[in-house]
């Protein structure tokens, strides 16, 4: 089964950087969607730029994108597929903030095995694939490497205490309060998928998440984390998995680990 390279799914990254970066330049107006979430024209211009790559890289591998879902536009996935946010902490993004990512994954049989998440704003760079977790910094300008990417792995041993990184929004609500205070862990919080990849860099060990999400949001860092040991679970303690066209595409909640240490005592805060 031939996958696409990782680094041209990163190249397909950096542009898409670009054209947000053009965006927020030039000045934009947001507009909300019919769900009620945000979108803008950097949204829509990285979902055309990223939707064209990969169908020059792989032509039969569909690709599920945030703004084409919300268009109608959703493929028969299958057991590969494309998940693709192209701008993931829009709401940030339109309030001026720094903490927006592009993501792009691959997922097979219902599992992300590749991913890459791109912050164009900070010039972080993160992507996985099976056996390698990669990192590095970009020139924000121009949207390209600084340096070779650098290995990084997850945090295999448990800590002093629990490090546990949630959103900015939904990491204050009570429940991930309560989960935070039952393991006696220190919070952080940071927004975008960012937060899977404090996980697999080692700045972090555990990002619960109570609440929906779609595939979207998650499957790029779920990649990078699991290149670099980690993984990423349902709140019942299952694995989670990519593809749900028949609950559109929802995830009811999850926790990211760091570590199988981290994942059990995870799994004992939740009873």
């Amino acid at each position: 089964m031939t996958r696409p390279a990782l680094d041209d799914l990163i190249a397909l990254a950096l542009a898409a950087g670009r054209e947000i970066m053009a965006v927020r330049a030039a000045g934009f107006a947001a507009q909300t969607k019919g769900d009620g979430s945000v979108v803008t024209l950097a949204d829509q211009r990285a979902e055309a730029v990223i939707e064209a790559g990969l169908a020059r890289l792989a032509p039969e591998i569909p690709m599920l994108g945030e703004e084409a879902a919300s268009a109608g536009r959703i493929p028969e996935c299958g057991a590969r597929f494309f998940c693709v946010d192209p701008l993931d902490g829009t709401r940030g993004f339109v309030k001026g903030g720094d903490e927006f990512t592009v993501n792009i994954a691959l997922v097979e049989d219902a599992a992300p095995v590749m991913g890459v998440v791109y912050a164009p704003a900070t010039g972080e760079l993160y992507a996985g694939e099976p056996g390698r977790a990669l990192a590095g910094r970009c020139d924000i300008g121009a949207a390209q490497l600084l340096a070779p990417l650098q290995a990084i792995h997850a945090q295999s041993t448990p800590p002093a205490q629990w490090r546990i990184i949630a959103s900015d929004f939904s990491g204050r609500n009570q429940a991930t309060q309560a989960f935070i205070a039952k393991l006696n862990g220190a919070p952080a919080h940071a927004s975008s998928s960012i937060k899977f990849c404090r996980l697999a860099e080692g700045a972090a060990d555990l990002y619960p998440r109570f609440g929906d999400v779609c595939e979207w949001d998650t499957a790029a860092g779920h990649a990078i984390l699991s290149a670099a040991g980690g993984g990423v679970m349902r709140l019942d303690g299952s694995p989670l998995r990519y593809g749900d066209a028949a609950g559109d595409f929802l995830i009811h909640g999850f926790i990211a680990f760091a570590s199988a240490a981290a994942a059990s005592a995870a799994r004992q805060a939740l009873i």
